[in-house]
């Protein structure tokens, strides 16, 4: 399209200039603008001119591209680019900020949050609203209000008074009086002469003011150093007691800056240890392991049922302490392994009355893949996933308790963030691990958190915000980079080869560029003033192939499971690394675990030998067991151990009646008796061989195993009930979704059609009618009768005409379409649709009306 002479009236004008790829690139950074299409661009305008979305366009702003829009806001309205230069780079004019200017000004024009030609630069009403000063709420530069308007409700004669005190010439009316005052003090030399002849403690009271806030307290009697300042306008009254000091003389006591201290650079990401690469991947490898032994270990102790589900959801406080103490961990790293589990589709609830946790069917599932896919299944949902196990034991905006697993952990920053701190990391050079203040510094230069000044913020972010490095995005980068240490992700500090993968070839590609970007000059540039490039993250098409290249990568750097355990003659088994499964799970039946680590030790006791043979395990079993599996012969303690435990298990058998206990052997059954520990059983003698018990069989066999006997229960049919080792599993249950920030950025094909349709539309509301049709009124769908409808179609037709139409679907929701008429038949029009860019078949009785184009260059996207 082609650029008008004249400038750009408006923001639609400013918007019809650009090509589709900057149109492009504006749907892509705002994509709540394309939630639903624009019917145009002047519709686009509208959209991009309101609150909701500027103020989210204004917080995705970097800090220096925010302090430009801050300068515009107090700047003319339009304002030359030669005015915000000065306000950025004072005076002096900064080197610095003279070069990072104008990135910093695409960016906002980018953004459509600047539009005009650089003579004439606007920010959009709505953004000047924003960060303009007022009384409600000061500018983030410090300034007050201009000259004119503070003194917009006095009395002409105070104000020739100013203007006499001042020495300046007295004027016949306020406007030109005003304009006097404000050339006076925006004239450096002139101001200068004025401030020279001020009293000493005058000037303190302006250098206590100048930097912000503007405002002071004065009595109805001012000192005589407030009266100087007071006479000459240089404070000017704003209500009874306050005064301001004019942003115009603020101005020339900060040499023309309007920021106390710009920041065009991006702060460095400081590396502040390096170490060999092979030495970052295998200790992130063994951190892998370990993350993967943690998962299936929180599960299995979960197997039988795990925390029941409170009333508001969640675990409860005392569940977490015990899963912590069970899994040997701190508080908020058990709580990480839980939402881990859970945001990864192996954990839930199980939906039954007495509601529980338990470990979903995926879960089996997941135990079957090779450790290296299990670790990127782990991986690849913590980078995505917008639950925040940091949050656990924080308060809501309700005041209420975060639990974990419970409701009000979602933070859609979450993965951007992560994405964002992993591509500063891969950014450094490989085994370079980086200081996190380096990374907090960097991302707080990006997003930076608004002040008073700027937009409000969400309910969510006030509720949990503080000053300084206590904001969401901090603590989330925090977390990101121990959470990424425990998940193997990085190790030692340094991203790992498998986390570099996590991210993939665009996400590297982009953090190699930002960083070579922060370090070398350019050809027109300098390139550390170049935009910083963050990663957006991963498409989950893109993300499933990073993570299958990560999991390639991890899986050489795994210990190979082992087929063997060492027996010791202290009754332990040592792993010197991880078992194959079948061995583990007989294993963990068998013995009870007694130390983790780079290898595991297993202790046999009576109890852990019995618990096999509950599971239908015979002496014999267990003998050639342990033969087949130890590098060690099998020591003779061990041996004896499991045959008396053998030897005594089933002597007794427990069924139901209430509950019963028969033995061949009368004796023990009348050791039993007279046992003081069988008090709380009830047991009596029905038989030389039978004791009956008013406890349940469950309770009796705890209470006979506590008192030293084995016994064994047995079915109704007198046959041994083999209890063999099972696991309670949920019904099928899908991962929680992530909660998304805003709409999800659009891809590549549903931004091309976007800008066909808007540009479609956009000329179907500014293509002049031909005279022979009367036009519809703006806004308006075109009407027409049946009769003329079709006759027009008819005609386009045989003349390949263009027309415009208004359309409703079978829903009854109406559209206007640029259509070319190929066949006209049956009660239905075959064209080509220009807002669709494909051929497509309309019935005649839902178009409400159609119109002529006028001959013009039809623009195809």
């Amino acid at each position: 399209m082609s650029i008008p002479a004249t400038p750009p009236r408006s923001l639609a004008e400013a918007l019809r200039t650009r090509d589709d790829a900057s149109l492009a690139a504006l749907l892509r950074s705002r994509p709540d603008l394309i939630t639903p299409v624009p019917t145009d661009l002047t519709q686009l305008a509208t959209r991009a001119g309101t609150r909701a979305s500027v103020v989210r366009a204004l917080e995705r702003l970097d800090r220096f591209a925010l302090q430009t829009a801050e300068a515009l806001a107090v700047a003319a309205d339009p304002a030359p680019y030669d005015e915000l230069l000065g306000l950025m780079a004072g005076d002096a004019r900064d080197p610095a900020v003279v070069n990072a200017l104008p990135r910093a000004l695409a960016t906002l024009r980018e953004q459509a949050l600047v539009w005009g030609a650089d003579d004439r630069l606007r920010l959009v009403r709505t953004a000047r609203e924003l960060l303009a000063p007022a009384p409600q709420h000061p500018s983030p530069t410090g300034l007050g209000p201009t000259v004119a308007e503070a003194t917009a409700g006095m009395s002409p004669g105070r104000i020739q008074e100013i203007v006499t005190a001042a020495g300046l010439p007295s004027t016949h009316d306020s406007v030109s009086a005003v304009a006097s005052l404000t050339k006076l003090f925006t004239t450096r030399r002139r101001m200068k002469a004025l401030l020279a002849g001020a009293p000493e403690e005058s000037l303190d009271v302006l250098t206590r003011l100048v930097w912000g806030p503007p405002y002071g307290q004065v009595t109805a009697d001012p000192a005589a150093r407030l009266r100087w300042l007071l006479d000459r306008g240089l404070l000017l009254p704003t209500a009874p007691g306050t005064v301001v000091l004019p942003r115009e003389v603020a101005l020339h006591l900060r040499a023309g800056r309007a920021h106390r201290a710009t920041e065009p650079l991006a702060p460095a990401v400081e590396a502040k240890a390096t170490h060999r690469p092979q030495v970052v991947d295998t200790t992130a490898a063994g951190q892998a392991y370990t993350a993967l032994s943690t998962v299936e270990e929180l599960l299995k102790d979960w197997d039988e049922g795990g925390p029941t589900v409170m009333r508001a959801g969640g675990l409860s406080v005392r569940d977490l302490k015990r899963t912590a103490v069970a899994l040997d961990l701190a508080e908020p790293v058990a709580a990480f392994w839980v939402e881990l589990a859970y945001a990864a589709g192996l954990l839930a609830s199980d939906g039954e009355a007495d509601e529980r946790y338990a470990a979903t069917p995926a879960y089996d599932e997941w135990l079957e893949q090779p450790a290296a896919q299990r670790w990127a299944r782990l991986a690849e949902t913590w980078l995505t996933a917008t639950r925040t196990s940091g949050l656990v034991g924080g308060r809501d905006a309700k005041e209420r308790t975060l639990s974990a697993l419970g409701p009000g952990l979602d933070r859609s920053a979450a993965p951007e963030v992560r994405h964002r701190v992993l591509g500063l990391l891969a950014g450094l050079p490989e085994g370079a691990s980086p200081s996190a203040e380096s990374v907090l510094a960097r991302l707080r230069w990006e997003r930076p958190v608004r002040g008073a000044g700027g937009a409000q913020r969400s309910a969510e972010r006030s509720a949990e915000s503080a000053q300084g490095d206590d904001d969401l995005r901090s603590r989330l980068a925090r977390w990101t980079l121990s959470e990424a240490e425990m998940l193997g992700v990085t190790g030692r500090g340094a991203l790992s080869a498998q986390g570099r993968a996590l991210l993939g070839p665009r996400g590297a590609a982009a953090a190699h560029a930002d960083a070579s970007d922060s370090s070398g000059p350019g050809d027109k540039l300098p390139v550390h003033h170049r935009p910083p490039t963050p990663p957006e993250p991963l498409a989950p098409a893109e993300q499933a192939v990073a993570s299958a290249a990560a999991a390639r990568l991890l899986a050489p750097l795994l210990p190979e499971p082992l087929d063997h355990v060492l027996l010791q003659a202290d009754l332990t088994a040592v792993a010197p690394g991880p078992l194959e499964r079948p061995l583990a799970d007989t294993l963990d039946v068998l013995a009870d675990v007694e130390s983790k680590g780079g290898a595991t030790v297993y202790r046999f006791t009576p109890g852990s030998v019995r618990r096999a043979l509950d599971a239908g395990r015979s002496a014999s079993d267990l003998h050639d067991f342990l033969t087949a599996h130890s590098r060690t012969p099998v020591p003779q303690p061990l041996a004896y151990l499991i045959d008396d435990v053998a030897r005594r298990h089933g002597h007794l058998r427990i069924g139901a009646a209430s509950a019963y206990v028969r033995c061949d052997d009368d004796a023990v059954l009348s050791e039993i008796l007279a046992d003081k520990r069988s008090a709380g059983l009830r047991l009596r003698r029905l038989a030389p061989t039978v004791l009956a018990a008013q406890a349940d069989p469950a309770a009796l066999l705890d209470g006979l195993r506590a008192m030293g006997f084995a016994p064994a229960a047995e079915s109704a049919a007198g046959d041994v009930v083999i209890t063999r080792a099972h696991a309670h599993r949920t019904p099928p249950r899908t991962a929680p979704d992530p909660v998304p920030d805003g709409p999800p950025t659009p891809d590549t094909t549903l931004l091309s059609a976007a800008v066909r349709a808007i540009r479609a539309g956009d000329r179907a509301s500014t293509t002049p009618l031909k005279p022979t049709t009367a036009p519809s009124p703006t806004g308006e769908l075109p009407r027409t009768g049946s009769a003329e409808t079709l006759a027009t179609m008819q005609a386009a037709v045989l003349t390949g005409g263009t027309l415009w139409i208004g359309y409703v679907n079978a829903e009854g929701s109406a559209s206007q379409r640029v259509i070319a008429p190929i066949r006209v038949e049956g009660g239905f029009v075959t064209a080509y649709d220009h807002t669709a860019d494909e051929v497509r078949t309309y019935p005649l009785h839902r178009v409400t009306g159609v119109a002529e184009l006028a001959e013009v260059e039809v623009e195809e996207a």
